[in-house]
């Protein structure tokens, strides 16, 4: 196995991030089994077979990688044709950076919590975002996993994952929640300490009944905040499906937001309304008609005991 390990320098004005972030951190180490390139003319390097990339604890495999790189500072322009490399010289001698890692052939991009997988991921690092494509797209997370068909993003920065096309994400706990799109925005990962300062403090929040004691969750690992919806939208709980055209879902309280041809599926009974209000903790919805119109429902009534089965 050939191997080359550089320096990544940092594009400026990056605030810190944690979950699957390459643009922070310290040099990053490339490994594959193939051989690397070092493109001079076209500012890349290129890691065939097996490749793998590692950064501060965030680690890219793949086929094949790509590292582009350009003069620190992000010049937007591109640079003239840089001279023969000398002997001893590097993609970064010189003061360049790298500005985009580029990965393909079964593709999988993790930390010691996160694992994100496609076809093809493509990391930009003024953005600090990952954009997958392609089949099997996914991002798992010890509390949920986030799938999609046409393109999964993660805004390491902005902490938050967007799924596009055929979204769903799937819980622990057995919660189906599925849309056309859908954006999940991830909680901040708690300083050391702190969430046993803040549960001391009158005011805050405490644990969820049954979770008191237990061991805090590791760090970036995606635990999801809220989750807003778009387009053909369906959430599943142990007893009925809800149905609408938008939506938004906390996961602190359960709560889920449903609105526009709302449909609540009960067995063979249905209710239709303008909004509904979903508790995923109780099971309980409450459905909501528009204006100067009435709640409709189809309520089928089960047959009793006594009746004679067929």
């Amino acid at each position: 196995m050939r191997r080359l390990a550089f320096a990544l320098l940092l594009a400026p004005g990056l605030a810190a991030a944690q979950g699957l972030d390459l643009s922070q951190g310290g040099p990053v180490d490339i490994t594959a089994e193939n051989g690397i390139e070092w493109r001079q003319a076209e500012q890349v390097v290129v890691a065939r077979g097996n490749a793998r990339a590692v950064r501060d604890g965030t680690t890219v495999e793949a086929q094949r990688l790509l590292a582009r790189y350009r003069p620190a500072g992000g010049a937007a322009a591109r640079a003239p044709a840089p001279p023969p490399a000398q002997a001893g010289e590097t993609p970064l001698s010189g003061g360049n950076e790298i500005w985009r890692m580029e990965a393909e052939g079964g593709v999988r991009i993790f930390t010691a919590t996160d694992t994100a997988t496609g076809d093809r991921g493509v990391y930009d690092m003024d953005q600090a975002v990952l954009v997958m494509t392609g089949r099997n797209l996914s991002y798992v997370t010890p509390q949920q996993t986030i799938t999609s068909r046409d393109s999964l993003e993660y805004w390491s920065a902005r902490r938050m994952a967007v799924a596009r096309g055929d979204a769903v994400v799937v819980t622990t706990d057995g919660r189906r929640i599925t849309a056309d799109t859908l954006v999940a925005y991830m909680l901040d990962d708690p300083q050391p300490g702190a969430a046993t300062q803040a549960s001391a403090r009158p005011g805050v929040a405490q644990p969820r009944p049954g979770t008191e004691g237990t061991a805090a969750p590791p760090p970036g690992q995606g635990r999801i905040d809220r989750i807003e919806l778009f387009g053909n939208v369906e959430i599943r709980t142990a007893t009925e499906v809800v149905r609408g055209e938008r939506g938004v879902y906390s996961a602190g309280t359960g709560l889920a937001r449903l609105l526009g041809n709302v449909r609540i599926t009960r067995g063979n009974n249905q209710v239709n309304g303008r909004e509904a209000l979903v508790n995923m903790n109780t099971g309980v919805s409450r459905i909501v008609s528009a204006p100067g119109a009435r709640v409709q429902g189809l309520i089928v009534p089960e047959r009793g005991q006594g009746a004679a089965p067929r």
